[in-house]
């Protein structure tokens, strides 16, 4: 693919997504050393949600349509909502590397999805590429020994199933609206929503010292506003969703490297073998998508 077509592709979106999504780890373990978990992502969102209303106000942003009011509830109930009170529940008895293990799931979960709701087709080659990647992040966490099983795998099982409706909603939206009003208008709907913890939420925000705070701020304009809007913009220029939500995947790997370069923790022999697995399996995912006559290819491309 000459590299002018791939940017003007599905492929540089979904990655700065990912990378934002990436980074938030980091921020994210930061911040909750002084945010609960609820009131973290109700000023997320909060302030995300301001960013793209200001971005959308200066561009004329135009209102959604009054019968698609409920399809922005439905992607901020599912993608920011219940997502994070699931992941976070859940995320209170299973380690770090098994919550990653799950929700790594949601790209399969995505294009089982779309397959029975959207009657899109993925190829036999892009269903063994999505198999390698999940065993791409199986070496990646059973290497370090860190599964774990206990009632916490049920939350984050949900959670994965909530993020795999928000990327399908989320295609069907950017077929009306730009990736910029459909990350706006869904993530408004989800503070919404959240704002129940608001007065919690701005009593932590008036104590957080100046180094929470930009981790907040982190957490806010890349792992939210601009990760939300690249993503919604990555479904817009696909045409199909698992392609877009296949990049998932990476996201383990991306964190491992960003703990390297941020706090200086060297990438082990499991990150290496996983990494590469999950690359391959990326690579091969693309190429079955080329060959699969099913998929709008010309548009992707």
């Amino acid at each position: 693919m000459p590299l002018l077509k791939i940017f003007r592709s599905y492929h540089p979106y979904a990655f700065t997504a990912i990378f934002c999504w990436s980074l938030a780890y980091v921020f994210t373990r930061l911040a909750l050393a002084h945010f609960s978990p609820l009131s973290l992502g109700f000023l997320r969102c909060l302030i995300a949600s301001c960013i793209l209303g200001a971005v959308g106000f200066r561009t004329g942003m135009k209102l959604p349509r009054r019968e698609d009011l409920k399809y922005f509830a439905a992607a901020g109930a599912a993608g920011f909502f219940l997502y994070l009170g699931f992941f976070n529940q859940g995320s209170l008895t299973v380690t770090s590397a098994t919550s990653s293990i799950i929700i790594s799931s949601a790209p399969v979960i995505t294009a089982l999805l779309a397959v029975l709701f959207q009657g899109e087709r993925v190829g036999m080659l892009q269903w063994a590429a999505i198999a390698v990647e999940f065993c791409g992040i199986l070496v990646l966490s059973l290497m370090k020994g860190a599964l774990t099983v206990n009632r916490g795998i049920l939350w984050l099982l949900l959670a994965a199933l909530v993020l795999s409706v928000y990327n399908l909603l989320q295609k069907g939206l950017t077929k009306k609206y730009s990736g910029l009003q459909t990350a706006a208008y869904s993530i408004m709907g989800g503070t919404a929503m959240l704002a129940v913890f608001a007065s919690r939420s701005f009593i932590e925000l008036a104590s957080a010292p100046p180094s929470q705070l930009f981790n907040l701020a982190m957490l806010s304009v890349f792992s939210s506003a601009i990760a939300y809007v690249a993503w919604s913009k990555a479904f817009e220029k696909a045409g199909n969703t698992s392609s877009v939500s296949n990049y998932m995947f990476v996201t383990p790997l991306l964190s491992s490297l960003l703990g390297f370069l941020i706090a200086g923790e060297s990438p082990d022999s499991a990150t290496l073998i996983g990494g590469a697995v999950i690359l391959s399996g990326l690579a091969l995912f693309n190429l079955g998508r080329r060959y699969h006559h099913g998929v709008p290819a010309a548009r992707e491309e």
